[in-house]
């Protein structure tokens, strides 16, 4: 399976999101720290669950890096996070 599915499959699991996209950047972060050939270090999230309601911006973004602890663990290099 890879990193992107590992992700979605995590954060489907976790918070149930009505929408969920999982874009791997790591392309456009060529040569930048944290990159290795092949990808699968830099992704984008774009997340809209119920689970987020009543939560902060703060709360929600360290939800979702606990739920993927491992994937920064093995070779993810970067999250950004857009909740909707």
């Amino acid at each position: 399976m890879s990193t992107k599915d590992t992700i979605t499959a995590k954060l489907t699991q976790a918070f149930a999101p009505e929408s969920l996209n999982v874009i791997d950047e790591s392309e456009q972060h060529r040569g930048h720290g944290g990159w290795r050939e092949g990808g699968e270090t830099h992704f984008r999230v774009q997340i809209t669950a119920k689970s987020f309601e009543g939560m902060n911006r703060v709360a929600q973004h360290r939800a979702i890096n606990e739920a993927l602890s491992d994937e920064f663990e093995n070779g993810v290099h970067a999250l950004a996070i857009e909740v909707g």
